[in-house]
């Protein structure tokens, strides 16, 4: 994720993607941290950067440069090895890069108006893909390479969005997810599923890949605001919870399996059978739980669901109690972690586990 904004001293920040580290990148230059300990793996000091990706936790990093130095173009992407601190690959494009996504069988590189598709193991360009105007580099893609599918936006008047499937090279579907522009998108790790906010930011929409079907809406608020991430938990054996954050400074988090619950429950009542599921699923807020004030409002954040875990003290019950971890990261310079226990009647509770400046010291308990 890139900042848009040069009075935020953190101009980039994103996980890997198994959540094991994170990087930023600064005006200095970038630094690699542990996710479970906050130390410093890795730094360099070599200029301004507004794209550093990690592939897991290889040595292999996708860089590109501001363009406050000469050296460090937008319109440069470069493969680096933080092993031996050398470039491997240099990519030049006529027009800055505004997003770069990665796994172990392709490399995504998102220009202003294209995107192009190549081979990671050999970099040889297979496919591109021309988009509409995408300043902001807006993008999705699964790191796993089975349900392998990038999200783009389709359409600069509405939200459309258009899922292209990476692994076989050809368009899945287009989903006409909101009314207003596109602002964030996100798939799940498996690509089963992917979840969008509009610039108006009131709704989140979560559609089922396969065939492009609606699955549930959850509303976020009732003012508009800006949508900065979404997240999905990493979990295979949970139910999915999905993770917002907004210009607000709230967190949101949202678990379309207790949405399921919900519904079956509604389907029964007078109120469930009159209302359609889109409607119905707006207005219950049974499945929506929020930590106010997390980040300053309106400084630029970064939310993500690091891990997810039932708790062991859960008995065979109609929702399975669980644990989640979500990671922050403010462009002004912090991280923050917090523990989100949910028992088995769906109630919450939130708990501050760390903090910590990043842009001073090597290493944070």
């Amino acid at each position: 994720m890139a900042g848009q904004s040069s009075s935020y001293p953190i101009l980039c920040a994103s996980f890997n993607q198994d959540n094991s580290c994170f990087v930023i990148g600064t005006r200095d230059g970038f630094r690699i941290f542990d996710s479970n300990t906050g130390k410093l793996l890795y730094e360099r000091a070599v200029g301004a950067f507004s794209i550093v990706e990690m592939l897991f936790s290889t040595s292999l990093l996708a860089i590109v440069g501001a363009g406050e130095q000469p050296s460090l173009s937008p319109r440069r992407l470069v493969l680096f090895n933080t092993t031996n601190g050398t470039a491997l690959r240099e990519l030049n494009f006529l027009t800055s890069v505004v997003a770069v996504r990665l796994n172990k069988k392709r490399l995504v590189v998102v220009l202003q108006d294209k995107t192009y598709i190549y081979d990671a193991n050999t970099v040889a360009i297979l496919d591109t893909i021309d988009t509409v105007p995408n300043p902001k580099g807006i993008c999705a893609f699964s790191p796993s390479f089975d349900g392998c599918f990038l999200a783009l936006p389709a359409s600069a008047t509405k939200g459309t969005v258009l899922v292209y499937n990476v692994k076989e090279l050809h368009s899945h579907c287009e989903i006409d997810a909101h009314r207003s522009p596109l602002a964030a998108v996100v798939l799940s790790s498996t690509g089963m599923y992917i979840a969008t906010a509009s610039e108006h930011g009131t709704i989140i929409r979560v559609h089922l890949v396969s065939d492009a079907s609606k699955s549930y809406s959850f509303r976020r608020g009732t003012y508009a605001s800006t949508i900065f991430s979404l997240s999905f938990g990493p979990s295979l054996q949970l139910p999915d919870i999905l993770a917002a954050s907004s210009s607000s400074g709230s967190v949101h988090i949202f678990s379309p399996g207790i949405a399921v619950n919900q519904r079956s429950k509604r389907s029964n009542s007078y109120l469930g059978a009159v209302l359609p599921d889109s409607v119905n699923d707006v207005l219950d807020a049974a499945h929506h739980l929020v930590l106010h004030d997390a980040t300053p409002a309106g400084v630029k954040s970064y939310a993500v669901i690091r891990k997810v875990d039932k708790d062991p003290k859960t008995s065979a019950s109609e929702f399975t109690a669980c644990r989640a971890i979500i990671s922050i990261i403010t462009f002004n310079g912090y991280f923050q972690e917090y523990k989100l226990s949910i028992n088995e009647q769906n109630e919450a509770s939130w708990s501050l586990e760390r903090e910590f400046n990043l842009l001073m010291g090597n290493s944070r308990p």
